[in-house]
C-alpha cells in the first residue's frame, strides 16, 4: 500500500507517520518510509540522531542514477535526461518492488533498526541555500513521484510518505499516487481549514482521504472535529507521555505507548489494508498520464517520456500484485 500523511505545519503529521511506521514494522510488515517534507524530521522521529539524519543520502542528488535505472530498456526514452518527475513506465522500463535489492535502494535507502522491527528510509533532501532563487522544492519531491510511478506493491507491503505541510502537496501530481491519505488535524479552525482545502482539491481525483485528529484533549475537542469533518474522521490521538519522551530525545519502546493510542495505530492499519481492495489500477495509470501530459506541455517537449496517447490502451497499468505488464521485465 502507498500511504501519505498530510496536514498543517505543526499538526503532528511527522510524529503520527513515524508511529504508524513503527507499528507496521513491529507487526513484521515490510515498510519503506519516505521523508518528502521540506523540513526533514522523519529520520529523527524514527530514532536517528541529528548527525545521522544529516548524513542520509538525498533522492534529489541521485536523480540521474534513479532515472537511468528506471528507464531500463524502454526504446521510447532515449536517455535519462528525457525523463521528468511524472514519466510513467513503459515497455522495457524497470519496476521497483518493496522487498528487493536494487541500485536505487543501495544508493538512497538506509535501514533503520527500531526496538520492534526495522524499516528502510528514503529522504528527498533538505532545501539548501544553493536552491534559493533557482529551484522549487517540488523538484526534489519529484523523485518520490517518479519512484511511486514505477513501484509495484503487494498486500501487506507499505510505502509511508510524510508529505510537505499544507496545500503545497498539490504543486505536483504526487498527491494522486497514494492508495490512502491520512490528514492529521488539530481541533482548531486552522487545523480543519487544511482539511477543507485538501478535500476540495482531491475530490476530482478520487483521492481516498481520512482524518486523524491529534492533540485531542477532551469531549469538546472531539465534538468540534466531528462537527467540522464529519464521516471523514477516522480516529483521534490523545495526549501521550510516550510521544513527549520521544520528542525529548528518549527512545521508549513502542510497547510502552498508551493502549488507547496503540488502538488508533491499529485502526489506521486496518483502514490502509481496506484501501488495497479499493485501488483502481487503470485510474492510477490514467492520472499518471494526465499529469505527465501537463508537464510535457509546460516544458514544450512532446517527446519526453513514453507514447502517452496509446499507453493506457496498451493495457499497461500499475497498482496491484499482478499488473498488466506483458513484455515488461521484472
Amino acid at each position: 500500500m502507498k500511504i501519505a500523511f498530510v496536514g498543517k505545519g505543526g499538526s503532528g503529521k511527522t510524529t503520527l507517520s513515524s508511529l504508524f511506521i513503527r507499528h507496521l514494522a513491529a507487526a513484521g510488515r515490510p515498510v519503506i518510509a519516505v521523508d518528502a517534507d521540506i523540513n526533514q524530521h522523519l529520520g529523527p522521529a524514527l530514532g536517528l540522531t541529528d548527525s545521522q539524519a544529516a548524513e542520509l543520502p538525498s533522492l534529489g542528488a541521485h536523480l540521474p542514477e534513479i532515472k537511468e535505472y528506471l528507464r531500463g530498456g524502454n526504446p521510447l526514452i532515449g536517455s535519462a535526461e528525457e525523463m521528468i518527475k511524472t514519466t510513467p513506465p513503459g515497455r522495457g522500463s524497470r519496476l521497483l518492488r518493496i522487498v528487493e535489492e536494487n541500485p536505487v535502494y543501495a544508493a538512497c535507502a538506509r535501514p533503520i533498526a527500531l526496538d520492534e522491527g526495522s524499516v528502510r528510509l528514503l529522504a528527498t533532501g533538505a532545501f539548501t541555500e544553493e536552491d534559493l532563487g533557482v529551484a522549487c522544492y517540488h523538484s526534489k519531491v519529484g523523485a518520490v513521484e517518479l519512484l511511486l510511478n514505477h513501484l509495484v506493491d503487494g498486500r501487506d507491503e507499505y510505502v509511508v510518505t510524510d508529505m510537505t505541510a499544507g496545500s503545497d502537496s498539490f504543486a505536483s501530481g504526487l498527491f494522486t499516487r497514494f492508495d490512502l491519505t491520512f490528514l492529521v488535524a488539530e481541533p482548531t479552525r486552522k487545523g480543519v481549514s487544511v482539511y477543507r482545502q485538501y478535500k476540495d482539491y482531491a475530490r476530482d481525483f478520487g483521492v481516498q482521504l481520512r482524518v486523524v485528529g491529534n492533540k485531542v484533549q477532551g469531549p469538546d475537542d472531539l465534538d468540534f472535529l466531528r462537527r467540522e469533518v464529519g464521516d471523514d474522521l477516522l480516529a483521534t490521538f490523545g495526549h501521550s507521555d510516550w510521544v513527549r519522551r520521544l520528542e525529548q530525545g528518549a527512545e521508549p519502546p513502542l510497547r510502552a505507548l498508551e493502549a488507547g493510542n496503540r488502538e488508533v495505530l491499529e485502526r489506521l492499519r486496518a483502514e490502509a489494508d481496506a484501501a488495497y481492495d479499493r485501488r483502481d489500477a487503470r485510474r492510477y495509470t490514467e492520472q499518471a498520464v494526465l499529469f505527465h501530459l501537463r508537464n510535457a506541455e509546460s516544458w514544450a517537449n512532446a517527446k519526453v517520456g513514453i507514447d502517452l496517447a496509446t499507453q493506457v490502451d496498451r493495457g499497461f497499468v500499475l497498482g496491484g500484485e499482478q499488473p498488466a505488464t506483458a513484455g515488461v521485465p521484472a
